[in-house]
């Protein structure tokens, strides 16, 4: 079992420099885990005895624990930030009270690290820096060490590849392998951990109540027994068996060759109203321990299946909601301003879940705070999170230039945006905040992750369930899931973006909240898996390119064709509807190979009409090798 693996535990004697009134007994640490770089190892102590619902000292706001980790070579250390976590096991026991505290780290080396613990009790501390504070005994300067060996995975699993970081560029880089990262994955459901197996999880919202405009109907929580049968013994679960239709669904997408999912971290107000991570919907300064370290056996899962985690930290509905011609309701986390409550949910994430190796922070979903509060809670994020994880910003399509502008630009603490957007105007969305960006010393990671309209979505494939594969919009327009590959999937990529994630609309089949059944999209995504492929088969440098549509002939930038271009040493040629066009080579002199690449069917790249070019000038890149009106691909490369 993957929860359950091998562990190597030292017992480390502790080194007390201070006594203290508030705990007198001595501590004992734990290093748990493979104890291997990128593996997750986990520091335990025993320390004050507390209560998830306890107030006076409240254990997640009154105690501050923080442990330094560093090499032995030097360079800077890791300040990670610790949790209270009841007897340890909460998951399998639903412990609400114990004395185990922990912190969580991912080495970037191996060799020998050393710690130390600062564990401090004060009112609100664990928020506020210059509280008065105490130290606590037996846990406050507590140090010792541990040695790291080199990583044993390859493949999908992030361990062999490293921290995703962010690096100044439109794409981001593992730290370990130094690959770039291209994604595709499930933006829905949105309520992906509204799952029944999880401990304190319900929904707040009666089947029958009525729907606001544009509001999926609710169905319960999630139970995914569509997925069942993809879990396999020895995955992980929790609690006599729990969990295992999740885990099987993970699989599912891992097994698609998709990279991604995203999730709500807190809904309460909004659709669903079936996510939070606090011991109840109003108490936002205590925290479900058993319902947490479940959260956390599943995205240990994910990051091992190489699922990027993408955390949507709130619903529009969270926020102070001044959405045009809709009713305002009372905004949550301190009315939207980074004070005790805010600060306190952002110290618990990052410090249960902030050592996985791929994710991104996303400030909300559909998020309408001020510019001020969204670089308050942004630059909050970077303080404290000691890996430098991705953090974007989610908003309405007609809400880009109300809210990009003020945010992008050297001196912006985001590191990219989520977009949403209609379908058909991916490519010219990605493009104008991949441009604006660049600008800067501070280019966004700039992914397509909502498809319009937003009753529609990225529609089911053709036949499931009945559906006829047509998504038919209020304007008259119809589109289908071609359409999508077209002008979503490759448009995004073709303009320099990060990728995509799908989602699901309101009406279709297996939507946004209803979905338990994610082989609804099964040629969607076939279609993503066959655009990565692309990319990495071919060793395209995707993260050295630059959109060049002019080049192709398309100088409006529409969707008539793409061009991505590292110029004068590699072109790629996207032609959605098929044919041919020619490629100005004017400022590229020298013999260019010419081959084509099928991004319906994938496989191996195939000659067409002409299979070589010679630079200097506009050139035609000739015939596909078959099907001419379908989309085609085209790769002109230096020989």
């Amino acid at each position: 079992m993957i929860t359950r693996s091998i562990s190597l535990l030292l017992a480390v004697s502790s080194f007390v420099l201070f006594t203290s009134t508030t705990w007198a007994q001595p501590a004992a640490a734990q290093i748990s885990g493979e104890l291997k770089q990128w593996h997750k190892v986990t520091l335990t102590l025993d320390g004050p005895q507390a209560s998830e619902a306890a107030t006076n000292p409240n254990p997640f706001l009154d105690y501050r624990m923080t442990v330094r980790f560093a090499h032995e070579s030097g360079g800077d250390a890791y300040l990670v930030p610790g949790y209270f976590a009841a007897d340890g096991d909460a998951a399998n026991t639903q412990a609400t009270s114990g004395n185990k505290w922990r912190a969580h780290f991912s080495p970037d080396r191996s060799g020998k690290w050393t710690y130390r613990v600062e564990f401090l009790k004060g009112k609100n501390l664990a928020v506020e820096s210059a509280a008065a504070a105490e130290k606590v005994a037996g846990c406050d300067g507590l140090q010792g060490s541990f040695t790291v060996s080199p990583t044993d995975k390859t493949g999908r699993d992030f361990r062999g590849k490293g921290t995703l970081r962010y690096v100044g560029k439109h794409h981001l880089q593992f730290a370990g392998t130094g690959e770039h990262f291209l994604k595709a994955g499930a933006d829905s459901p949105e309520n992906l951990l509204a799952f029944a197996d999880f401990d304190g999880t319900s929904s707040r919202k009666s089947p029958n109540a009525p729907l606001r405009p544009g509001e999926a109907a609710p169905s319960g929580l999630h139970r995914y027994e569509k997925h069942a049968a993809d879990w396999k013994p020895g995955e992980p679960t929790w609690a006599e068996a729990k969990g295992k239709n999740l885990i099987g669904a993970l699989n599912y997408l891992a097994g698609k060759g998709l990279n991604a999912l995203s999730f709500l971290t807190y809904n309460v107000g909004g659709d669903g109203e079936d996510v939070w991570p606090f011991v109840a919907p109003e108490d936002k300064l205590h925290y479900d321990c058993s319902k947490l370290e479940q959260w956390q056996i599943v995205f240990d899962h994910a990051q091992k299946l190489g699922l990027y985690l993408h955390f949507k930290l709130e619903e529009t509905e969270n926020d102070d909601n001044r959405r045009d011609n809709q009713t305002v309701v009372p905004a949550a986390l301190d009315g939207g301003d980074l004070g005790v409550e805010r600060k306190l949910y952002l110290r618990e994430l990052i410090a249960r879940f902030g050592y996985e190796l791929a994710l991104n922070w996303n400030l909300g979903e559909e998020n309408t705070l001020s510019a001020e509060q969204q670089r308050a809670m942004a630059k909050y994020i970077t303080d404290l999170d000691p890996y430098g994880h991705n953090i974007v910003v989610h908003t309405y399509p007609d809400w880009h230039e109300r809210v990009y502008p003020k945010l992008v630009g050297s001196q912006s603490v985001l590191t990219g945006a989520s977009l949403q957007n209609e379908w058909d105007k991916t490519h010219q969305r990605t493009l104008q905040w991949v441009t604006e960006s660049a600008k800067s010393a501070r280019p966004w990671v700039v992914a397509n992750d909502e498809q319009g309209p937003s009753d529609l979505g990225v529609p089911p494939d053709p036949g499931f369930d009945g559906f006829d594969g047509k998504a038919r919009q209020r304007d008259g327009k119809v589109y289908d899931i071609n359409d999508i590959r077209k002008y979503t999937l490759w448009g995004n990529l073709m303009a320099g973006g990060a990728g995509v994630e799908y989602y699901f609309g309101y009406t279709l089949p297996q939507n946004d909240l209803k979905c338990e059944d994610w082989r609804s999209r099964d040629l969607s995504w076939d279609f993503a898996r066959i655009a990565l492929s692309f990319f990495k088969d071919n060793k395209i440098p995707f993260w050295e390119m630059k959109n060049a549509d002019g080049a192709a002939g398309n100088a409006k930038a529409d969707n008539s064709r793409y061009c991505l271009a590292k110029a004068g040493e590699v072109y790629v040629v996207y032609l959605p509807t098929g044919g041919s066009c020619e490629l100005d080579l004017s400022g590229a002199p020298g013999d260019f190979g010419v081959e084509w690449f099928n991004p319906r069917k994938g496989g191996p790249l195939a000659v067409g009409s002409v299979k070589a070019v010679t630079g200097g000038s506009a050139v035609s890149i000739g015939q596909p090798p078959s099907e001419p009106g379908e989309d085609w691909c085209v790769l002109i490369r230096r020989r």
